[in-house]
């Protein structure tokens, strides 16, 4: 699962990026690599969002992504921040924020 869930993140990647993320992802844990996907996927479902382009607004959606699962799960936990960060550093290092992250989240599915 974890090779899959690279490849797939790897594949949001813009071109020119891909070897950094590659790189990036390979350093984290499965459940790091799941939180970033179901982001992504989070991402694609809140489609009528206008895309973040830059760290302020991408912070700001992660927030609202962690807020959303928080009130789901009933709980945070302090690994929750720790996530944050990971998934906000995977962000900007791919560029996915750049071309907007649910046109690059359904362009893994296709690829």
């Amino acid at each position: 699962m974890r090779n899959s869930l690279v490849t797939a993140l790897v594949a949001c990647a813009d071109p020119p990026l891909k070897s950094e993320a590659r790189r990036f992802l390979a350093g984290l844990s499965s459940d790091e690599l799941l939180f970033i996907a179901e982001f992504l996927g989070w991402c694609v479902l809140e489609s009528q969002v206008p895309c973040a382009c830059n760290r302020a607004e991408l912070a700001e959606r992660i927030a609202r992504f962690q807020q959303a699962r928080a009130d789901r799960e009933k709980k945070w936990s302090t690994d929750q921040a720790h996530k944050m960060i990971v998934l906000l550093e995977y962000l900007c290092r791919s560029g996915v924020q750049e071309r907007g992250m649910a046109a690059g989240a359904g362009r893994a599915s296709v690829n």
